[in-house]
Order: structure tokens, then C-alpha cells, then sequence
């Protein structure tokens, strides 16, 4: 495993879910809720900076089937404008059913999903980074697939 925090990112059309882990790369941890827009990779980098991340983690939606969709499109999208400002790599992981799994969770705890949408968003970014330490625990391999920059980007 590698050592050093890693970020978790859970991109949504209104707000992205945030995450960490601990530097050993054990543990994701919520961080926050990010509203989409203006600042917004600004915000991330920030938290990076903060807490001194060796790598973004960027969820990607894909259908059940596998196959890419509008919300694909735009993570992807998301991931490579945060690639050409981060100072370290940004990884791209399959990210299907990581919403559902936070709503489920967060319905077993009590809470509704009306007052728990920000909530959802940095519970969903904390499975995805959880998937992405312990993927790279069992395989020895980082997770998913690094963000390259185009040519001229």
C-alpha cells in the first residue's frame, strides 16, 4: 500500500461529496459537501492542500452494464479539468451503486433521505475511497485508471 491521504470525490450535478483517508491509507472519512460550480475544483484542491493528499480518487457512474452514460461523461469531464489544476495524480474508479449504498446506509441509521442529501453526497464519496484503499490493499495495484491530459491541455 501506498502511504500518504488520499482525496475521494463524488461527483453530482448540483453538489460533489468529499472524503479522506487517513495517511496510512487504511480509513475514508466524510470531509464535506462542495456545492458544483464556481470554485468548485478551487475547494477541492484546498481540502488536497489541507490535508497534504498524494492522490484524488474520482468516482466514475457507470451503468449497471458497464457501459458509459451522460453522468460518465461528466465525471470524466469533471476529473480531467481537476487533473489539469491538481498537483498530484487523479484516478478514475468504477463508482456503480455507490449512491444507493450510501442511502441504504444512511436509511439503516435513522435518517430520511430528504434531510440527508449533502449528507449522501460525502457518505457516497467515503465508499468509493473505501473501495479504492482496499482494492489497492488486495491487488497491490493503484485503483481504477490514472487521468492523462490531452495534448495541448
Amino acid at each position: 500500500m501506498r502511504p500518504g491521504s488520499r482525496i475521494g470525490v463524488d461527483v453530482g450535478k448540483a453538489r460533489i461529496g468529499v472524503a479522506r483517508s487517513d495517511p496510512h491509507g487504511l480509513l475514508a472519512t466524510p470531509v464535506s459537501t462542495v456545492a458544483r460550480g464556481d470554485g468548485d475544483i478551487v475547494e477541492i484542491l484546498s481540502i488536497c492542500s489541507e490535508v497534504e493528499a498524494v492522490e484524488i480518487v474520482v468516482g466514475l457512474p457507470l451503468a449497471l452494464s458497464g457501459t458509459h452514460t451522460a453522468s460518465t461523461d461528466d465525471a470524466s469531464a469533471f476529473a480531467s479539468r481537476l487533473a489539469a489544476l491538481a498537483s498530484v495524480p487523479v484516478r478514475l474508479v468504477d463508482e456503480r451503486l455507490s449512491t444507493v449504498s450510501a442511502q441504504q446506509a444512511l436509511r439503516l441509521s435513522g435518517r430520511n433521505t430528504r434531510n440527508s442529501r449533502t449528507v449522501i453526497d460525502q457518505v457516497a464519496a467515503v465508499i468509493i475511497l473505501q473501495h479504492a484503499l482496499d482494492f489497492e490493499r488486495s491487488a497491490g495495484t493503484p485503483p481504477g485508471t490514472l487521468v492523462h491530459l490531452d495534448e495541448g491541455s
